[in-house]
């Protein structure tokens, strides 16, 4: 078979993620087992909201709900740029030092109380280029030079926290750019525009996710690099492009941060990884790659936020808070890579 052949051949095979993941679980076996897998992060969602209903009234308000859609908006921005990460079976755990370099430069150059600068949304668009940027540096020198992406991605962690913290002027920065604020503070329909952007941004990533060869080609890389490798694709460019947008969206995250906390803050990116990660095992997406997805994902962000949301409600110490998490987590990930156990000895 010629080399057009097979890459004709091994493309329509890879054609959507949804094919390669049904036809990993027909290898396997495991197909009634796969949609339980699937459906349930949902289950457990909706069996969470039962629970905490039945714990305390409040739980359920419209109030209480919406709280719960402004806490997810900004770990739901984080974990959709994280998966394009994961489902090509590599890991970026840069994402709380970008944020709050994301943060902090646009702190500095959107109107404030220390600098002169005000570039308006002009300053949105050099820190958006930024996190891409640095997203593009880290797939770069984890495709081209071969580097683990866990060690690559720890270390541009330390250097924009560090980049950071150089950037901090001599006292904190108070935004007072009125319409930028105001992208927290103003609400329609109870609903800030950081919950309508994460939806948008959800439905445009799930777009790119399931019609487009970035999308596509990054399942198959999760799946069997080596089998994409050989049909020709550019392996390498895929994965720069993931962690790009990955980056892109970190930056974002930083950005809405911003806009919730109305300073410039050095560390303000600070407890975005954890939800981040999590959020999409617990979805789904696994760490080994080629299975799950955006809409994971943000189920799996529901279910971190609604569980701590829950535990508040019901007055639950915060250290028992911080175990149960931990303890959700290690269940979602046992249950989703278990039937991969021989194949998955270890986690890159």
């Amino acid at each position: 078979m010629t080399q057009a052949q097979l890459h004709a051949h091994d493309t329509s095979a890879m054609a959507s993620p949804r094919r390669g993941e049904a036809g990993t679980q027909r290898r396997s076996g495991h197909i009634g087992l796969g949609v339980l897998k699937s459906a349930g992060p949902i289950v457990s969602l909706l069996a969470m909201i039962l629970v905490f209903a039945s714990l305390t009234p409040n739980f359920v308000s419209v109030a209480n709900l919406q709280a719960i859609l402004e806490s997810a908006a900004v770990p739901a921005v984080v974990a959709i740029g994280m998966t394009f990460v994961l489902v090509q079976g590599s890991i970026d755990l840069s994402g709380e030092g970008v944020a709050s370099l994301a943060n902090i430069l646009l702190s500095i150059l959107i109107a404030n109380s220390v600098t002169a600068n005000d570039l308006g949304a002009g300053a949105i668009g050099v820190v958006l280029a930024t996190g891409l940027a640095i997203g593009a540096l880290n797939g770069t020198l984890y495709a081209y030079l071969r580097m683990p992406s866990l060690i690559v991605t720890l270390a541009m962690w330390l250097i924009t926290l560090g980049l950071a913290a150089l950037l901090f002027p001599s006292r904190q920065p108070q935004i007072l750019d009125s319409g930028f604020v105001g992208l927290a503070l103003h609400k329609h329909l109870g609903l800030s525009a950081l919950v309508y952007l994460a939806v948008a941004l959800a439905f445009v990533a799930f777009i790119v996710e399931r019609r487009t060869k970035l999308g596509r080609i990054g399942f198959a890389i999760g799946a069997d690099e080596a089998l994409v490798r050989l049909a020709g694709v550019n392996v390498n460019a895929y994965k720069v492009g993931a962690f790009a947008i990955c980056g892109c969206l970190t930056g974002l995250g930083g950005i809405l941060t911003a806009a919730q906390i109305g300073v410039g803050n050095p560390l303000a990116g600070e407890g975005l990884l954890f939800p981040g990660i999590a959020a999409c095992v617990i979805g789904g997406t696994l760490l080994s790659g080629g299975r799950g997805g955006v809409l994971h994902s943000l189920v799996g962000v529901l279910v971190l936020v609604t569980l701590r949301n829950g535990l508040v409600q019901t007055g639950a110490n915060p250290l028992l808070q911080k175990a149960i998490e931990g303890m959700v987590i290690v269940v979602a990930v046992a249950a989703s890579t278990w039937h991969l156990r021989r194949k998955t000895r270890v986690v890159k």
